[in-house]
């Protein structure tokens, strides 16, 4: 990156020797700043909150760090030092951005203090927020009242899932950004297993707090012989009391073990690989990295559907989703890991998680706030994506080497799924094609074909198509688009696409967000302003009877087709008539006249 593209970034959250989470993200987050041409300061705590706001251990030794430390960080700032938040607030005028991690309210009046000492001056640097949780999951009273009088003064908050962002919102956020929270895993590198067969070992790892459910997943065991529990962390207060009274449950016979206190991130690998599943038990969550590191290490996962696990977890795949605080269906999933074939099949469904390109995704989320401040102060101005496409790239390489032609000719792109023997098809060739897990198999033949698309008609060689994907975030599209050496920009649906005519490569809205019925006008209208000539729309729509909401008939499709004709957007890759057969085919085996039988995707190829 020139020096003219370089940013000055202040970042200030917790770092090591903190350790937990957000003190590893917040030193990963300084490293890939870097790492993409910026120059970076890392502020964090001397002292970072009282006691009781943190009942356990809050350092790790400074000789042991949970991730490689950042170099450059200093730690001018405690909680008890008024002084010390001014200081850092008139140090970081000279920034473009400065970047608050937003950990607990109760740091809340010390981020003010940073504010008000940073922007009182003449030329002031914009501030973004980080915010992990919005509101803590034990929260106490003043703690909304606290949030809110940070968001309000702030230029952008980013949180991690749609839920967090509509809190952050409805707390006075101007500007929210949702984008998937990046891995930043301890451990290192999987260890050596050992060979076994046997009903399922299970791990609960890290703190042992209220929210995580443990004790629910201990109670559900005392009911399912067989499987066996390993809990490993600290506990704090009553939540270890109810894991230890839950422990000594009729039933349990000494099937769970108590390995109290901190793990170090130097026995994590080995610890993971005396297991077979990570328990995530969560009553409720936000984010969290936790599946992909069962995942990284070859576990499977028993999680909850709160928070991000529902994406990071594939039911019955690399592992088993229930509903939280939901006993029956605990000891329903606990009896199927009691069978060593399912533990073998959902351990051989695991594939490495991706954790280069959502790095890629969020420093291009970063870079863009930046960027739009910076062409026009102290108001929310279009983002321009070609300088956005350039922070994406920012070292990114690709992972993966594929050519057109290493993706077989019954890759269509535009082709129906008409039977789950098709998706089937396409899983197994992403899995030979090395491309990460993501999304169900529906969400990979859409994204698939869309990849083919690009591959085959708008790829230069070089990978430089500038690519707006507003899939969503569980569609695979864009992460496969990473791994192969693009650098695709993620909107989401709703959010105005405010750019140049004639200026995008590639617009895709792929299954699971697919395209209703009421939208493919204007998506079509907004494909021929934005795309340039030669530019690809790649979409799914859903097929189905008419008095169903949301869905096309044949009929109806093929007069979509007829008006993007008219409109400059030509069909790519239907050949032959193909299309109608194929719509033909699912229409007369249909299983459910009430909904959907099905999905059509569609490129089109601006004239």
């Amino acid at each position: 990156m020139s020096d003219d593209a370089a940013l000055k970034v202040a970042i200030i959250g917790p770092t090591h020797p903190f350790k937990g989470g957000v003190a590893v993200h917040t030193t990963e987050l300084a490293h890939h700043v870097q790492a993409a041409g910026h120059r970076v300061e890392l502020l964090s705590w001397k002292r970072l909150y009282p006691k009781m706001l943190y009942p356990g251990e809050i350092e790790v030794p400074m000789d042991e760090p949970e991730v490689p430390p950042f170099r450059a960080a200093t730690r001018p700032l405690s909680w008890n030092r008024p002084d010390s938040w001014v200081r850092v607030g008139r140090a970081i005028r000279s920034a473009d951005v400065v970047i608050v991690v937003h950990v607990v309210p109760q740091l809340v009046p010390t981020l003010l203090a940073i504010h008000k000492a940073a922007t009182s001056g003449g030329s002031a640097p914009r501030f973004v927020a980080i915010a992990h949780n919005v509101l803590p999951h034990e929260s106490r009273p003043g703690d909304e009242a606290l949030v809110r009088s940070l968001f309000r003064r702030l230029d952008a908050v980013i949180v991690h899932t749609p839920q967090q962002a509509h809190v952050a919102a409805a707390l006075g956020a101007e500007l929210v950004r949702t984008v998937p929270l990046p891995p930043h895993l301890p451990g290192g590198e999987p260890a050596t297993r050992e060979p076994y067969a046997g009903p399922a070992r299970l791990l609960a790892l890290g703190l042992v707090r209220p929210y995580k459910g443990i004790d629910d997943l201990v109670r559900a065991l005392a009911d399912v012989p067989g499987p066996t529990l390993t809990v490993a962390g600290e506990a704090w207060g009553e939540a270890g009391d109810r894991v230890r009274e839950a422990a000594q449950l009729p039933g349990i016979d000494g099937r769970v073990s108590i390995r109290s206190g901190y793990v170090p991130a130097a026995e994590i690998a080995d610890l993971l690989a005396q297991h077979d599943v990570l328990a995530l038990t969560y009553r409720t969550a936000t984010a969290s990295q936790n599946a992909l590191l069962a995942h990284k290490h070859g576990l499977a996962a028993l999680a909850t559907k709160v928070g991000s696990f529902g994406d990071d977890v594939t039911d019955g795949v690399d592992g088993l989703l229930v509903p939280s605080s939901d006993h029956d269906a605990l000891v329903a999933a606990l009896r199927e890991l009691a069978d060593p074939d399912v533990v073998r099949r959902l351990r051989g469904g695991v594939e490495p998680p991706d954790l280069s390109g959502p790095w890629a995704a969020y420093l291009g989320t970063i870079e863009a706030l930046a960027m739009s401040f910076a062409t026009e102060p102290r108001s929310r101005s279009r983002i321009t994506l070609r300088d956005r496409a350039k922070g994406a790239v920012a070292g990114l390489r690709p992972r993966i080497e594929l050519a057109p032609g290493d993706l077989p000719d019954w890759i269509h792109p535009t082709d129906v799924l008409a039977s789950d023997s098709d998706a089937d098809d396409t899983r197994d060739l992403v899995r030979s094609l090395g491309l990460p897990r993501r999304g169900s198999k529906v969400g990979g033949w859409a994204a698939i074909g869309g990849l083919a698309a690009v591959l085959r008609v708008r790829d230069d060689g070089h990978r430089s198509a500038l690519i707006v994907d507003q899939s969503g975030p569980t569609s695979p599209f864009a992460s496969w688009a990473r791994a192969i050496g693009f650098a695709p920009l993620e909107f989401e649906v709703g959010d105005e696409l405010d750019v140049d005519p004639g200026s995008i490569d590639v617009l895709t809205r792929l299954h699971p967000t697919d395209a209703e019925a009421e939208e493919l006008a204007d998506l079509l209208g907004q494909a021929t302003w934005a795309l340039r000539s030669g530019g690809l729309l790649i979409t799914t729509v859903a097929l189905g009877p008419q008095d169903v909401p949301g869905t096309l008939g044949p009929a109806d499709l093929r007069a979509v087709l007829a008006h993007a004709d008219n409109a400059g957007l030509r069909l790519v890759g239907d050949l032959d008539g193909e299309l109608t057969s194929r719509m033909r085919y699912a229409q007369t085996h249909a299983r459910d006249p009430r909904a959907a039988y099905g999905l059509p995707r569609l490129t089109w190829r601006r004239r």
